[in-house]
């Protein structure tokens, strides 16, 4: 059910942190670089590795969209790169000059969050790289920052093991003392639970530390009750402190990384081990699940990151799977296209696919005649390796038809929709998710970023009863 596909042994010190965009693989490092990979062959970007810090980088993250990456180490910089291009974008100083641990952009990428090692919290405006708000946790450094799905709250962890939890304007909410020894990272499931009155939301916290637990907390706020931060259970399986944690996209499973040397996937709704992983030969440092496909990185002291990938084997399981690999692929923008073509090598044709507008859809339909034809490549030679790579990725999909049909599934929920609804955006949501995003104080939309119009919401009837006819025929 799950096989080790690649290994990565590029760092030439301990990798502290890996980290997921759409189309891309980041890997950071105590060599003082940030690696990238693309996530179509694992081959390194030709302007990887990004160098600027002067010490340690200690963690990495991109923006939701995927366009911008963050750095942040012990030199107390936290800097913004250009993923498309690997430029710094800006430097942002820690005031203090503190080294800096830690750093997350918050869900609508309007702000980066960045924890330092006196303590200091600072909440970056992602736009325009000023400092918006600042905070400070009473004991420990800063070591974990994770913000809830839906952006409204922010929670730190610090070595003196408490957790404390902010909101979007970096007020002070709680305080919990969560690990005895220091906590060492958190996370929140990127799903929220069901049930609750109206308005009144609940998400799954992890927690871990040098404790050698795994903490799952829940975690309740609405705007009218305040905030509540209720611990639930712990996990237990590695016998020495948990250095990293993290969800997958749809919170099904939680990844663990120790000291032990391994990794553990626990299932989240059993709490069982789904699964031991013990090829690292030192201190497992991090753990990712990529956002859009199955796909695991983990981390470790000994210089590597392995890159797993989950084969399910049931029908209901594939066609999940198969979802998964026409986001990652068919849900290219024109620019992860341009990721992908240097890639494979192919960086000469990059102005010829932008000036043509090829995304992803339009990638897996070209044939030897457009290329020659539509983008007039008159190399027979690079018409042979784009259709030999493009092929490469034709054969990840060729098999979408038994799954859901993209247009089925909510953009907010990634779920069959059962009530969609048109925004004025032109997009169709699940009618609970978009008014809980307009509930949210939300007047963006889900899909472009862009302020919506109009709030009205109308039933996509159409829609509907296709999504019914389609159940009709493949859910009996």
């Amino acid at each position: 059910m799950l096989k080790l596909i690649h290994t990565l042994a590029h760092h030439g010190d301990d990798v502290s942190c890996c980290a997921f965009s759409s189309s891309l693989l980041a890997t950071c490092s105590l060599d003082k670089t940030i690696r990238l990979y693309s996530l179509s062959d694992f081959a390194e970007l030709p302007h990887s590795p990004l160098k600027f810090h002067t010490y340690a980088v200690h963690c990495c993250c991109f923006s939701p969209s995927g366009h911008i990456l963050a750095s942040c180490s012990t030199d107390g910089t936290t800097v913004l790169w250009s993923a498309h291009s690997g430029q710094p974008l800006t430097v942002m100083e820690q005031p203090g000059g503190s080294p800096v641990r830690v750093c997350c952009f918050s869900p609508d990428s309007t702000y980066l969050a960045s924890g330092a090692a006196d303590g200091s919290v600072v909440l970056w405006n992602a736009q325009s790289y000023k400092l918006y708000r600042c905070g400070t946790v009473k004991d420990g450094s800063l070591v974990a920052c994770a913000f809830s799905p839906e952006g409204s709250l922010l929670v730190t962890g610090s070595s003196s093991g408490d957790l404390t939890v902010w909101d979007d304007r970096m007020r002070f909410l709680h305080t919990e003392k969560a690990h005895d020894l220091g906590i060492t990272c958190c996370a929140f499931s990127p799903q929220p639970l069901s049930g609750g009155e109206q308005g009144l939301q609940f998400y799954r916290l992890a927690s871990c530390g040098q404790d050698c637990e795994i903490k799952l907390w829940v975690v309740s706020f609405t705007h009218v009750l305040g905030f509540e931060l209720k611990y639930k259970s712990t996990l237990r399986g590695h016998c020495a402190p948990v250095l990293a944690c993290a969800f997958s996209h749809d919170g099904q499973m939680l990844v663990s990384g120790s000291v032990d040397k391994s990794v553990i996937i626990y299932d989240t709704g059993t709490q069982s081990v789904l699964h031991t992983l013990t090829q690292h030969t030192r201190y497992v440092t991090t753990c990712a699940f990529a956002p859009n496909t199955l796909l695991l990185a983990t981390g470790s002291m000994d210089k590597t990151v392995n890159i797993w990938q989950f084969d399910l084997e049931t029908p209901c399981q594939a066609g999940s799977m198969n979802d998964q690999l026409k986001q990652l692929i068919e849900d290219w923008s024109e620019e992860d296209v341009s990721t992908w073509l240097r890639a494979q090598g192919l960086e000469d044709l990059v102005g010829i696919f932008q000036m043509n507008n090829i995304d992803g859809k339009e990638l897996l339909h070209l044939t030897k005649e457009s290329l020659a034809g539509d983008l007039k490549i008159e190399s027979l030679g690079l018409r042979s390796k784009v259709l030999r790579s493009i092929e490469d990725l034709r054969t990840r999909v060729d098999s979408l038809s038994s799954g859901i049909p993209d247009e089925f599934i909510c953009p907010i929920t990634r779920e069959l929709m059962k009530d969609p609804v048109i925004a004025s955006d032109g997009y169709s949501y699940e009618r609970e998710a978009m008014e809980n995003w307009i509930h949210k104080k939300k007047r963006t939309s889900p899909m472009t970023n862009l302020v919506l119009p109009s709030l009205i919401l109308t039933p996509n009837r159409t829609l509907k009863m296709a999504i019914n006819r389609w159940l009709e025929t493949h859910q009996k």
